[in-house]
C-alpha cells in the first residue's frame, strides 16, 4: 500500500479545522468527493442541527456481515499552544508529519482511505465499512447517532477496530467515565454574619472532599485491574469557581467531577454516593437557613468502558493481522466501548502514539502510517479469500 497516498490524504484532512466547536462539514464533502471519484457509495448522519455528520461507507457486499474501520473526525483546539508551524497544514519533517490530528486521529483515517482502491481491487467476499464520526473528544456524540443505523444494517458487523493512537498494538480494555457540573446554590451575607448565610464554596468542597475519599478508597481497597497503568478507578475534580471578595458571603459555587471506572466498577453506583451525601446529608443543613439553597447536579457526558476479552476472535484477529502477541488495556477513553455495547465485538488499534496527543506540534511517524497500512494490507486480504 503506498505511504504516499497515504500523506496525500493525511494532507487534506488535516487542512481542515474540525476543532469540535465547528462543523465538519468540509471535511465530510472532501471525503464524500473522494470516495465518489472511486464509485463508492456514502451515506451521512447528521447531528440534530445538521451542521456535523458522521460517513458511513461500505465497500463489498453490503449483504455479508464484514469489519468496521472507525475513526473520528473532530480535533482538540489549538488555543494558546506555540506550534512551529501552522496546526492546519501538514508539515514534514524528519519522517514525522506534523499537523493538528496527524496522530488523534486522521492519521488512521487517512490510511483507511488510502486503502480503499485497494480494497476495491481486492474482490472482497467480506465487506469493510469506513465509519467517520463528529464530536468524539467532548463526549463520543457522533457515533451515538451513527451506531443505530449500523445495527439496523443488513448484515451485523462481526467486529470493530477503533483507529485511535496505539501504536499499533491491541488495545482490549479502557475505563468508561461519567462526569457531571455542579451548581451550588447558597445564600449571600456580609462575612461578620457568616452564620445567618450558607456559603456555596464551603459546601462544594464538603462535596468535593467527598469524591476525593471515595477516590482514596478505590486506591487503598478497590478493585484492580493490573492490566492499566493506573489500575484502579479514581474520581476528579477539574475546576471549582465560587466567590465574589473575602467579606462576602458566596451564594453560589460551580464545579466538574468525574469518575474514570475499571469494568468491575460503576459509575452509577459512585456517581450516587455522591448525589446521595449532598443530597441527605449536606441539603438538610443548607435549606434549614435557606430554603433556596441546594445541590443541581448536571449530567455532561458519559461513555461506556471497554472490556474485550484477550481469548475474543476480535482480539485474537487484530494480533494476528498486526503481528503482535500481546495486548494492554488504557486509561483514556474511545468509542470502542459503545460499539461493544451494541454488541459488536471492538478492539483499539491505530498508528501513532497517545503522548502525541492534544498537544502543540503534534505528530505521526511516517513509520507509524507504514505499519497502519500493512494491517489493514492484510485485512484486505482476508477479506478476500
Amino acid at each position: 500500500m503506498n505511504v504516499e497516498r497515504t500523506k496525500e490524504v493525511l494532507e487534506a484532512l488535516v487542512s481542515f479545522d474540525t476543532v469540535s466547536r465547528n462543523s465538519n462539514l468540509d471535511l465530510i464533502a472532501w471525503v464524500e468527493g473522494y470516495l465518489d471519484r472511486l464509485g463508492v457509495a456514502h451515506a451521512r448522519v447528521y447531528d440534530e442541527t445538521g451542521q456535523k455528520s458522521n460517513l458511513w461507507a461500505t465497500i463489498g457486499p453490503a449483504d455479508v456481515p464484514g469489519y468496521i474501520l472507525s475513526g473520528h473526525t473532530d480535533v482538540v483546539p489549538v488555543d494558546d499552544q506555540a506550534w512551529t508551524d501552522s496546526p492546519f497544514k501538514l508539515t514534514e519533517r524528519d519522517g514525522k508529519l506534523y499537523g493538528r490530528g496527524s496522530t488523534d486521529m486522521k492519521g488512521y483515517v487517512a490510511c483507511c482511505l488510502a486503502a480503499v482502491p485497494d480494497m476495491l481491487g481486492g474482490n472482497l467476499k467480506k465487506p469493510l465499512h469506513l465509519a467517520m464520526s463528529y464530536d468524539e473528544e467532548v463526549g463520543c456524540w457522533g457515533v451515538r447517532r451513527m451506531i443505530p443505523k449500523i445495527i439496523e444494517g443488513v448484515a451485523r458487523p462481526i467486529a470493530c477496530f477503533v483507529g485511535e493512537p496505539t501504536g499499533m498494538d491491541v488495545v482490549i480494555g479502557h475505563k468508561g467515565k461519567r462526569s457531571f457540573k455542579v451548581i451550588v446554590h447558597g445564600r449571600t451575607c456580609h462575612s461578620s454574619l457568616a452564620p445567618l448565610g450558607v456559603n456555596a464554596v464551603e459546601y462544594a468542597a464538603r462535596v468535593i472532599t467527598k469524591i476525593r475519599d471515595i477516590s482514596d478508597r478505590m486506591a487503598k481497597t478497590g478493585v484492580r485491574d493490573e492490566l492499566y497503568d493506573i489500575p484502579f478507578s479514581t474520581g476528579h475534580t477539574g475546576y471549582l469557581h465560587g466567590g465574589t471578595a473575602l467579606n462576602i458571603v458566596p451564594d453560589v459555587a460551580t464545579f466538574e467531577f468525574e469518575f474514570r471506572v475499571i469494568a468491575q466498577d460503576k459509575s452509577s453506583v459512585l456517581v450516587k454516593e455522591v448525589i446521595d451525601y449532598a443530597k441527605t446529608v449536606l441539603e438538610p443543613e443548607m435549606k434549614a437557613v435557606a430554603p433556596e439553597a441546594g445541590f443541581d447536579f448536571q449530567d455532561r457526558s458519559e461513555f461506556a468502558g471497554l472490556d474485550t476479552a484477550p481469548e475474543a476472535e476480535v482480539t485474537q484477529l487484530a494480533k494476528h493481522l498486526s503481528g503482535r502477541n500481546g495486548h494492554s488495556k488504557v486509561a483514556y477513553g474511545t468509542e470502542a466501548g459503545l460499539f461493544a455495547l451494541a454488541g459488536i465485538p471492538s478492539v483499539v488499534i491505530g498508528p501513532g502514539s497517545i503522548d502525541q496527543a492534544h498537544k502543540a506540534d503534534e505528530f505521526i511517524a511516517i513509520s507509524e502510517l507504514e505499519k497502519c497500512n500493512a494491517f489493514l494490507g492484510k485485512l484486505i486480504a482476508l477479506c478476500a479469500r
